[in-house]
């Protein structure tokens, strides 16, 4: 699970392409959760955003299907 503790840890995995499906819906699901996706670089917002509109994660954060 994402934590605030866990975070930095999850985006270097992210960016260095380490993370699988579900690992990357539950970062991205943390950070639709707790606001931070639009607060960070406009690619996570972006991100976010497709992962919403594609039906993945509901607009609270709540991961509806895996990729």
């Amino acid at each position: 699970m994402v934590g605030i503790k866990n975070l930095v840890n999850y985006i270097i995995d992210y960016e260095s392409g380490a993370l699988n499906n579900s690992d990357t819906l539950e970062l991205f699901s943390y950070l639709i959760q707790s606001n931070k996706a639009w607060g960070l670089q406009g690619h996570y917002g972006r991100i976010a955003d497709s992962l919403i509109n594609e039906g993945y994660i509901d607009k609270q954060g709540k991961i509806l299907k895996q990729l």
